[in-house]
């Protein structure tokens, strides 16, 4: 699949998981069958405007919120920034914590 649907797909899992539902949860508060929402997480399926939008309703984010900084950046050859924002996004919020103290850490002891 593309790029795209592989980024909102990590997009729909990080909201998800932060208010901690479930897979079939998602599907049942979006009326979208639950194999649907996993392919989509996955970014195995291209989601119709109709199901983004009762996922942003089930997941209580705009549909700007889910593809916000998606687009033209995605043609240029490397955005760092970019790259990390889309990784933490995979990350639970936990993950993110302990990843931002790491990087804090890392950060104290630059030689550059």
């Amino acid at each position: 699949m593309s790029e795209i649907a592989r980024v909102v797909g990590q997009r729909i899992r990080y909201y998800r998981i932060n208010l901690g539902l479930s897979q079939e949860k998602l599907a049942e508060l979006s009326g979208c069958h639950p194999t649907y929402v996993g392919q989509l997480e996955r970014g195995e399926k291209n989601a119709t405007i109709e199901s983004i939008e009762r996922i942003c309703v089930a997941l209580s984010i705009s549909l700007s919120r889910l593809f916000e900084k998606l687009g033209s950046d995605q043609a240029e050859t490397q955005n760092t920034p970019q790259d990390c924002y889309e990784f933490l996004l995979t990350k639970s919020p936990t993950e993110q914590e302990q990843l931002y103290n790491i990087l804090l850490e890392i950060d104290k002891y630059k030689t550059f």
